[in-house]
């Protein structure tokens, strides 16, 4: 017998079998290193009335905007227990935030801003409200969206000592930014907050009625994206890209009124994927779903939305579009509702 033959026989067979063994295992390492993705849905007070509607599956996380402070420091918000039941209910795993601030404070909201943060002998009794507000409503952190001349001297000293205050308790810290860096944020106090949203959105707008055109456009958000990770520095898994869920008309020089994604389709369902209806500029369903492959692609952590309360809450839901695009390209986000 030629025990040469024989050998390089059972030697064949044996490289063959450890091939068909490695082809069989591969896929099913690629489906547990599945990459994962954010998608942050804010809901204001006055939306809070449709939170029924909501399809809390498709989110990963939920900010209830927004809560103020009083002089004293005690946080004013309208009671927030059933959206928690409604968010819980549906994504046991939801994380559900406090808001803080918001863009459009009232002349007595920024003094008390002001005086509870500038003033550091004031920081820690606020800062313990703000904790014990969290606490109270079993809420999973705080995100703060004080903007523009709101961010004042104070700013850094607060953010920094509220995160040392949330971390004793094991809670997140976000920020809601626009395309700018504030010279009052420190390079130390960008450092505590788990994500930063961009709010790639508001390019143009009222204050600016001569300027009409597009507020959220695919190149302002690359430029939100370029700015914050490559020119600021911030880890491209520590942000998300903000996506508007309205849009503006430029009626004439002097006047802009705001609508949602909602209205201009109900106009006419042909507006679901374009990007403007005359004078009136917003974000359709290919856009969004542009823009969360511009995020897949440049390996940020997410999708940000403003706000979940504009949305159509039909088959043509821009929410329901993120959450389906993140799906197609293999990125999971809650694992629910076919994620």
């Amino acid at each position: 017998m030629n025990y040469k033959i024989l050998y390089y026989s059972i030697l064949f067979l044996l490289i063959l079998s450890c091939n068909k063994e490695k082809t069989e295992v591969e896929p099913q390492v690629e489906e547990t290193n599945m990459e994962k993705a954010r998608v942050v849905g804010y809901l204001p007070i006055h939306r809070f009335s449709l939170s029924n509607k909501i399809e809390y599956c498709k989110l990963t996380h939920l900010n209830l905007a927004f809560a103020n402070p009083d002089s004293n420091g005690n946080i004013i918000m309208p009671s927030i227990s059933s959206i928690i039941s409604d968010a819980k209910s549906a994504n046991a795993n939801i994380v559900i935030c406090i808001s803080l601030a918001g863009a459009g404070l009232t002349n007595e909201q920024t003094m008390n801003w002001s005086n509870l943060i500038d003033i550091p002998d004031n920081r820690p009794a606020f800062i313990a409200k703000i904790v014990d507000y969290v606490l109270s409503n079993n809420l999973d952190g705080v995100d703060v969206d004080l903007e523009w001349e709101h961010v004042t001297s104070g700013y850094s000293g607060f953010v920094i000592e509220l995160d040392k205050a949330l971390n004793a308790h094991n809670k997140l810290l976000t920020v809601a930014f626009p395309q700018t860096r504030y010279s009052n944020v420190s390079d130390a106090a960008l450092s505590v907050f788990d994500f930063i949203n961009i709010m790639s959105y508001d390019a143009t707008g009222p204050w600016a009625p001569s300027n009409s055109g597009q507020h959220s456009s695919l190149q302002f958000s690359k430029e939100g994206i370029a700015l914050w990770n490559n020119t600021i520095g911030i880890s491209s898994n520590k942000l998300n890209l903000g996506v508007p869920f309205y849009g503006y008309n430029f009626v004439n020089s002097t006047t802009v009124n705001t609508f949602t994604y909602n209205e201009i389709i109900r106009e006419n369902i042909n507006n679901i994927n374009i990007d403007n209806v005359g004078t009136s500029y917003y974000n359709g369903m290919s856009t969004i779903k542009y823009k969360v492959n511009l995020a897949n692609d440049k390996s940020i952590g997410g999708i940000m939305i403003w706000e979940l309360g504009q949305d159509s809450f039909d088959e043509y839901s821009l929410l329901n579009a993120i959450h389906d695009e993140y799906t197609s390209i293999g990125i999971k986000t809650t694992g629910m509702c076919g994620n």
